[in-house]
């Protein structure tokens, strides 16, 4: 592992899912539950991390084990974390974003293990993709590294359509990876669906700078990566702007339909600082903290 990884998995270590279930009461390292009157009674053990009170270890398991183990309570309630990542076409058109895409995915996911909550990560595609899912940080580096190195895969169809076959069950809070290039009412339709589940959703919207700045000139045909079709189009000055005025006015509405139903919103570019989106932009969003 390189330097500048093993320094950033030491700082998304430190960083925790911010969901409105908060943590209450002495004892770091897991969930409280929204209930008063539990932070005394004992429920288990689990391994010392930095940070936890070490007045908390119990050293007759150290003694046994030569392990730091400190009680668990029932306050320390686990969260349940989907991450529904876009493998779709259209993420997986430009390399730098599908590479950004799975680093912000590897990234949240890290934050949930090391957080001890519990995780399921859903790549999204009508292809075969795997389904992840584990709980405790010990399985933190193998997952962050297994979705870096997440293939593509050909024809992948729509997110908004593929996500449908999923289920929303046992779950609190899901984090939405996608572009959002998809017309308005499929992702009011996949909205009403995870609102009627009564789950807490955060939502990254990621776009490559090119789909965000056009820099073409000239005659052009363009090929939509999710369905195949064609157009010729002869792109000009006016013809960018007003490409440009669209894309922003798609982002406006979506961000505008999260705050409708409740869901937090931000917006990323392949070509953003990493470090600085994850640890103070998504911190001053409330994403992560």
């Amino acid at each position: 592992m390189t330097a500048h990884m093993h320094s950033m998995l030491s700082k998304l270590q430190k960083m925790r899912l911010m969901a409105k279930t908060r943590r209450r009461g002495a004892h770091k390292g897991g969930r409280t539950a929204n209930k008063f009157g539990t932070s005394l009674e004992f429920s288990d053990f689990r391994l010392y991390q930095p940070g936890d009170d070490v007045r908390q270890i119990d050293w007759n398991i150290y003694g046994r084990t030569q392990k730091h183990y400190i009680k668990r309570f029932l306050d320390e309630q686990e969260l349940a974390v989907t991450i529904f990542l876009d493998a779709s076409s259209s993420m997986q058109a430009i390399d730098s974003k599908w590479n950004r895409a799975k680093e912000l995915t590897a990234a949240f996911s890290y934050i949930t293990l090391t957080g001890e909550d519990r995780l399921s990560f859903i790549p999204v595609s009508s292809a075969s993709y795997a389904k992840v899912s584990r709980k405790g940080s010990v399985y933190s580096k193998h997952v962050f590294f297994e979705i870096l190195q997440l293939p593509k895969q050909e024809a992948a169809g729509t997110f908004t359509d593929n996500f449908q076959k999923n289920t929303l069950k046992n779950n609190q809070l899901v984090i939405l990876i996608t572009d959002g290039l998809e017309p308005l009412e499929s992702f009011e339709a996949l909205f009403r669906l995870i609102a009627a589940a009564k789950q807490e959703v955060k939502l990254i919207q990621l776009l490559s700078r090119e789909e965000l700045e056009p820099i073409y000139s000239g005659d052009l045909k363009l090929i939509d990566s999710e369905s195949n079709e064609s157009v010729n189009v002869t792109m000009n000055e006016s013809t960018l702007v007003k490409y440009q005025k669209q894309v922003q006015e798609h982002n406006f509405m979506l961000e505008a339909l999260c705050r409708r139903f409740g869901f937090s919103y931000l917006l990323t570019t392949d070509d953003a600082d990493l470090k600085n989106f994850l640890f103070l932009e998504c911190s001053a969003k409330r994403m992560l903290y």
